[in-house]
């Protein structure tokens, strides 16, 4: 099964990626930090964008308690998250650091759509630690749990030893 990031957040990891890609551009202060930003976020968005966010496209058939065993992707992608939660925590602290520095330099340089855009990603990193990454480990228990019960999950468990 394909899993796909639900459009609203694919959206909006675009919009994110486009306007600090506007602030990598500029001149001064400003844009260094802007790419100091870049480069911690970017490798941190594509492990979301590879493994955390994916399961969350499941959520609308989970909760019309659709369930089937292609699903099974989503635990691989779950446990994966599991694993690196820790250390995608700390990612996300060292992204606000940088940040930090851009709000600095952007109210130095009276550049205040840098203080909104940081104020946003800010926003952003703790929903995705408050809601997103919690549904997306919920997600992986319960389809442990469901695809446990279901009958082909069961067939292949048998055969192959494993979900």
């Amino acid at each position: 099964m394909d899993l796909e990031i639900p459009k609203p957040m694919k959206k909006e990891h675009e919009e994110l990626h486009r306007e600090l890609k506007r602030g990598t551009k500029e001149k001064g202060k400003v844009g260094e930090a802007a790419r100091g930003v870049a480069k911690t976020l970017h490798p941190h968005f594509v492990k979301e964008e590879e493994y955390a966010m994916p399961p969350l496209g499941l959520l609308t058939a989970l909760a019309e308690g659709r369930v089937s065993v292609k699903m099974k992707e989503a635990v691989v992608m779950t446990n994966r998250l599991r694993a690196d939660l820790d250390g995608m925590l700390k990612e996300h602290k060292q992204i606000v650091a940088a940040l930090r520095k851009l709000v600095a330099a952007a109210k130095r340089e009276n550049k205040l759509e840098y203080v909104r855009f940081a104020d946003k990603l800010i926003l952003h990193a703790q929903t995705e630690e408050a809601v997103y990454y919690p549904a997306s480990l919920l997600i992986g228990r319960y389809l442990k749990l469901k695809l446990k019960k279901h009958p082909a999950a069961a067939r292949q468990h048998t055969n192959t030893g494993k979900i």
